[in-house]
């Protein structure tokens, strides 16, 4: 079975492209994207993020930060992240303005408040198709880290959802199996497009 993934965080660009590079690799039809108003990366201090604008290419972003201080981003994992994410797709994408780009089967959030917002769009939107969307939650903590593991129990997730003849008949069994063997509590919910 070829399912539609979407992966989703809120503005900073880790952990759901952390996701999308380990799924895209594997040869999954995975896309992802942040709820957040503009994209959010650490700066020289907490008050002083680097803001862009979803849409701005990962090299642009890249390009800049390079240049204003190679050394902070390369040692804060800036640098490294941009450059995977810049192998994986053009720019970052907002859930909200893109979301309708395809059905999607199966989207994963990795913190509560995203899978909330991720909720709240697609419950107002109009179902046209009356296709089914598992929204899974697997909470991830936002560092380089958390975010490499967190990649990988995703990819084994999907695996699982991926290797089911119809997904919405085994949801209840994969998540519930999948939290007794990784020990992660996991919230997810079904909706419509």
């Amino acid at each position: 079975m070829k399912l539609r993934y979407a992966m989703v965080c809120s503005s900073n660009q880790n952990r759901s492209m952390e996701a999308h590079f380990l799924l895209k690799k594997q040869g999954f039809n995975v896309s992802s994207y942040g709820t957040g108003s503009h994209v959010k990366l650490p700066g020289p201090s907490i008050r002083e993020p680097n803001v862009y604008e979803f849409g701005t290419p990962y090299k642009q972003m890249f390009e800049e930060l390079h240049r204003k201080d190679p050394e902070l981003y390369k040692r804060n994992g800036i640098l490294p992240m941009l450059k995977r994410n810049l192998s994986v797709k053009l720019a970052p994408q907002r859930w909200q303005d893109n979301a309708l780009d395809g059905a999607f089967d199966v989207v994963i959030t990795f913190e509560e408040k995203v899978f909330d917002m991720v909720v709240e769009d697609l419950y107002n939107r109009e179902p046209i198709l009356m296709k089914p969307v598992a929204v899974i939650n697997l909470e991830v903590k936002d560092n380089h880290e958390e975010a490499a593991i967190g990649g990988r129990l995703t990819l084994e997730l999907c695996q699982e959802i991926e290797a089911t003849e119809s997904w919405e008949n085994s949801i209840d069994e994969i998540i519930a199996g999948f939290e007794r063997n990784q020990r992660r509590k996991i919230v997810y919910t079904i909706l419509f497009y």
